[in-house]
């Protein structure tokens, strides 16, 4: 028994219809294709030179994002994971801070760990697998003792965490302190809110870790940047820079609350930025805080130590002024 009551036969293509190639729009035209460098071109050349397509599109549209929050006075807030101090991307960014693309930084609790160990001794990131089976991973005591001491001392002060930590490094004077975040971030008075996950940090097992302290100081961070997430509104640019998880999670708290009390919050740009697009800062940075026609959000594939350099020079080498 089959379900067919005729023969059965191929379907014939004479009456196809079909049209002129030229009379097609098409996404891609030799306009927009990239071109050759040679040993005497500039930067700008370089930036020029490459293809005006997808994530060169991507990149281009958020620098001139960045340029128009800059001119109307609007937060750039970097939200950025300890991969990103791991890359040796510091001194980059503190550029991009001293040239008014950075306005506010948010930070994971890695962030605090491996920006102030760079600031002190000038290197970072263990050997997980060579001390873990003795228990010695993140047994580091300076680590321990400055980020649970600023923690403490911020809830006294009534401060958030970043710039507790902000505080209490630079005032140790730290050999390389030009390497830090932290650092730069504080003697410029630029915003550095901080946002832990309690037992995520090596600093939490420490002797003088206070839970109650460092949770205080986080929730201090939290609502400061609601505010700065606040005043993005009508141009303000925000960049998830390598954390899968909590800092899409805390942009996505500050975007409903912002919401929640009223505050109008359109005309915004979100940017991720991770060598894998996972599903929370997709969902939570670069699509649902723009949907419903408020906003634009972007998505720059690859590894921080390239697409970051790059967007820092279009940034500054890549627009026309």
């Amino acid at each position: 028994m089959t379900i067919y009551e005729d023969e059965l036969k191929p379907l014939k293509l004479e009456r196809v219809r079909t049209y002129p190639l030229a009379s097609r729009q098409s996404k891609v035209a030799l306009e927009d294709f990239g071109q050759p460098v040679d040993e005497n071109s500039s930067l700008k050349d370089f930036l020029t030179s490459l293809p005006n397509i997808l994530a060169v599109q991507n990149l281009r549209s958020l620098a001139e994002a960045m340029h128009r929050a800059r001119e109307l006075k609007k937060p750039i807030i970097w939200g950025i994971g300890g991969h990103v101090i791991k890359t040796g991307l510091a001194q980059v960014i503190i550029d991009l801070l001293k040239r008014g693309f950075v306005t506010a930084i948010a930070a994971n609790g890695s962030v605090l760990v491996h920006d102030a160990e760079i600031a002190m001794v000038g290197s970072t990131s263990e050997d997980v697998d060579a001390t873990l089976g003795e228990g010695n991973f993140g047994g580091a005591g300076e680590t321990g003792k400055l980020l649970n001491g600023a923690a403490r001392d911020g809830t006294r002060d009534g401060l958030g965490l970043g710039e507790a930590m902000g505080r209490a490094l630079s005032a140790l004077n730290p050999k390389h302190s030009g390497y830090s975040l932290l650092c730069a971030a504080y003697a410029a008075k630029v915003p550095f809110t901080a946002h832990v996950t309690i037992g995520g940090d090596i600093a939490h097992f420490h002797p003088n870790a206070d839970g109650a302290a460092l949770g205080a100081t986080s929730h201090t961070d939290f609502r400061l940047l609601a505010e700065l997430v606040r005043r993005m509104n009508g141009g303000g640019v925000y960049l998830n820079v390598g954390s899968a998880v909590t800092l899409p999670e805390v942009f996505l708290k500050c975007v409903t609350l912002v919401r929640n009390l009223g505050h109008p919050l359109t005309d915004i740009t979100t940017a991720n930025f991770d060598f894998i697009q996972s599903y929370r800062p997709l969902t939570n940075v670069v699509r649902r805080p723009t949907a419903n026609g408020a906003g634009h959000g972007y998505s720059i594939t690859g590894h921080f130590e390239l697409t970051i350099p790059l967007l820092a020079a279009q940034l500054i080498c890549g627009i026309d002024k």
